[in-house]
This record gives C-alpha cells, structure tokens and sequence, in this order.
C-alpha cells in the first residue's frame, strides 16, 4: 500500500477507500520541545526516512501560529491542495474526513501529511477541541502504522499539541544545549505532570549540537539523553529554503541522518 495508489487521491469519478495493511512495528511518535529546538526539522528527516523504507507514514503538523507546511516543500511537489484546518470544521472528524484533507507528495508515495498552509492561522478556521483531537489522532493510526506529530512549542494554548503528547506511544523531547532551552522545558513540565503525562514514554534528545557546545552538559542537566542531534548546515539550508523533503548528501550530515536511524529503530 501507498498513499497514491488504490485511493482517494489518484482521482477518479468514483473515490477509492484507502486500503488498510498491517505492517510489524508502528506506531505514533509525538516530536516536541523548545521553541527554536528543530522539531519539525526533526519529525519530517523521521517521517522521509520510514517512506524511505517504504514504511507507510503520516506526518500531522500541529503548529497554528506558524504554518509548517510551506517548510517542508514547495507547492509545485504536492499532489494536492489541502488543510488541516479543514477538519475541525465538522463536529466529529471521521477516517474519511481525514482522508479527504490529508496531501500527498507527487514523489514520497509512503508519505502523507496534515497541515496548515501558507497564508493560515489559528483564526482561519474552527478551533480544536480536545474531543476532536483525540478523533483525528485515533483516525491517523487507522489510516497509517506509523504517525509522526510535529508538536507546537505551547502546549498550554494547543488542545491538539497537548492531546498529542498524552495519546502518543512515544514523544522526543527535544532541547538546545543553552540555558534558554532548558528553561523553556522547566517551565512547560509542570503543566503535562497536571494532565498525567507518562515520563516513562519520552526519550530525551540533544539538538542541533554545534561544535564546542556542552552537549555531556545537556545530558547531566535534561538527565539520561537518548539521542545527540548534531549540526547540519546542509540542513539549515534545506530548513531556510523549504526544503525539507530533499534527501542529505553532504559530508556534515552523516552524523545526522546516522542519529535519525537510530531514532527510527528505537522508537518503532
């Protein structure tokens, strides 16, 4: 199964159900952290390489504020035109409603995304209720064995954000090695502990380690770190140009994609 064969979205006069496989392994993995922290760097590199291993992956881009779709590709290499925002619309958001709004990419056939677009925010559309949060999320786990949840840094004004971080198998929680980041992350906590957010389902990752940075530092400070997500120019360059999606090539990537790997086989 992919997500341009044998459904909704190859076009037709008549629309196809999208045809459910079970695959071993899965899951939904929910990316949060610091503002700054690279999460959605981070949860797309994640959701590109299991499409890479024809895994079939759905990518949910929570942030309201800052539409993340338009970081992740340019336009002309989506299949269609769709919003998340769409959803929330309907009172009870069904598979088949998710289906009709999830975009596809005209290359990644194990990949398929759900996000705000270009232009977007928060007011465009009905707000989230923490009901239709939990529908959505339990709908993608029916449509994809493995959900990726680029999470929004405020959790306290994001229902979906906040209901992704206690529905998800698993969250990478993710900070900088500053003081900043740290902070951030200290000041957040308290506000999952009220919702009885399960610590013992997050993995801690160090992000975006640049060169002379305490990342053993980080590690004494967050507690046990799973995971060192080093510097990449290439990356922030694919970050600034909106092209995220483009494989890694360069030299100062290999640690990165090496420590995305990992990721995948720990998590999943």
């Amino acid at each position: 199964m992919n997500f341009m064969k044998g459904s909704l979205f190859h076009r037709s006069t008549e629309p196809e159900e999208l045809e459910i496989t079970q695959e071993s392994g899965g899951g939904v993995l929910a990316v949060w952290g610091s503002p700054g922290c690279g999460k959605t760097v981070t949860a797309v590199k994640i959701a590109k390489h299991l499409a890479s291993q024809k895994k079939n992956v759905a990518l949910l881009l929570c942030d309201m504020t800052a539409p993340m779709m338009p970081c992740i590709c340019p336009p002309s290499e989506l299949e269609c035109d769709k919003s998340l925002g769409s959803i929330f619309a309907a009172q009870r958001i069904s598979v088949n409603l998710i289906k009709h709004n999830l975009t596809t990419h005209k290359k990644l056939s194990y990949l398929t995304m759900l996000g705000l677009r270009k232009g977007e925010n928060e007011y465009t559309y009905a707000a989230c209720t923490k009901q239709q949060a939990e529908e959505l999320i339990r709908g993608l786990r029916e449509i994809a064995p493995y959900v990726v949840i680029d999470c929004s840094s405020y959790i306290a004004n994001d229902i979906l954000s906040a209901v992704a971080l206690m529905e998800a198998d698993s969250v990478l929680r993710l900070a900088n090695c500053d003081l900043k980041s740290i902070g951030y992350l200290s000041s957040q906590l308290p506000l999952l502990r009220e919702l009885h957010w399960d610590e013992d389902k997050q993995y801690k990752a160090a992000s975006n380690i640049k060169p002379l940075q305490a990342a053993d530092r980080i590690g004494q400070v967050l507690g046990s770190v799973a995971f060192q997500l080093p510097h990449s120019q290439e990356l922030e360059e694919q970050y600034l140009e909106g092209t995220l999606l483009n494989d890694l090539s360069m030299k100062d990537s290999k640690a990165f994609r090496r420590e995305i790997e990992k990721i995948c086989k720990e998590v999943f």
